[in-house]
């Protein structure tokens, strides 16, 4: 009776906040709790007739997984997004690392704000736009790139077809994209150091390199684990956005950029098999689950206050 008094007490004291929290809350509700009901597709035989509680169940439970466990294609696949996703956030720590370290040393206000605000642009830009600028850069016959080789006398180079270049364009789409997104929140936490260590350490003779170096990047670390982590744990998910929009159905370059998003997209269109697309899913959440938990566990036991739990 005490507890529910209690509850009922905090309730009213805190009725304002309740009341902001109730929209969020619907939309959490509707949008991540409720589609959880879908997690038993991948092992029903889905008939959109008899819907998803409807369906029967596979025989055998696990015959929606059958095709991306063997599969070549479906190999491949798993293959380029883990791979091209390491890619991607190794290649992005350093470049948004280093930018943010850049402008927090830039002591003109109006060329730092100039600056960050320049490249925190293409992020608003959409993919496809993205994908259409590239093609005209790469384009064989036409393309910017293939003029400006033979202007200096070298060969044209079929970028189209030449699966090998494509990780180094998609890396440098990305990072013209998004680096300075991605550079906000490490700028943030180069802002909130206090100004005191750095005052202390040139009052030692410390240069600007030392103070990077023993200050700045010590107390970036929290972050840069945290945001790793969560990257982690978003490894087995592509941007489909950007995949398809940059290579779209190029045969000739499946073998460094076909992903899961765009395999099971290719799948879904061709066959219209939802306990397919919906096993591919399943199995990627598992999958990225398992990776933040062993990248957590494996932080605590470096540094118990970069972990996320």
């Amino acid at each position: 009776m005490k507890r529910r008094n209690g509850l009922v007490r905090d309730l009213m004291q805190n009725h304002q906040l309740i009341v902001m929290f109730l929209p969020v809350a619907t939309l959490l509700f509707l949008f991540c709790y409720l589609p959880l009901s879908g997690l038993i597709i991948p092992f029903k035989n889905f008939d959109f007739q008899k819907g998803i509680f409807g369906s029967d169940w596979m025989h055998p439970l696990f015959n929606n997984f059958d095709y991306l466990l063997s599969s070549d294609a479906a190999f491949r696949a798993v293959r380029n997004t883990i791979l091209l996703n390491v890619l991607f956030i190794a290649v992005g720590l350093i470049f948004e690392v280093g930018f943010a370290l850049m402008l927090n040393e830039l002591r003109n206000k109006y060329f730092k704000r100039v600056t960050q605000s320049l490249t925190f642009l293409p992020f608003f830009i959409s993919w496809i736009v993205v994908g259409v600028f590239t093609y005209n850069l790469l384009n064989y016959e036409t393309g910017a790139v293939n003029r400006f080789l033979e202007w200096i006398g070298a060969g044209p180079v079929d970028f189209y077809s030449e699966a090998g270049l494509w990780p180094l364009i998609l890396t440098i789409a990305i990072r013209w994209k998004v680096t300075g997104y991605g550079t906000i929140i490490y700028l943030a936490a180069l802002t909130s150091i206090d100004n005191s260590y750095y005052e202390a350490a040139s009052i030692d003779g410390a240069s600007r390199w030392q103070q990077i170096r023993y200050i700045s990047l010590p107390m970036l670390r929290p972050t840069v684990v945290i945001l790793t982590l969560l990257a982690i744990g978003r490894i087995m998910n592509a941007d489909f956005g950007m995949f398809y929009a940059m290579v779209g159905d190029a045969t000739l370059l499946f073998p460094t950029t076909d992903v899961i998003d765009t395999l099971v997209y290719r799948s879904l269109r061709q066959s219209g098999d939802i306990g397919m697309a919906s096993a591919a899913g399943f199995l990627q959440s598992v999958v990225a689950f398992v990776l933040v938990l062993s990248s957590n566990y494996a932080a605590r036991k470096i540094d118990r206050d970069s972990a996320i739990f």
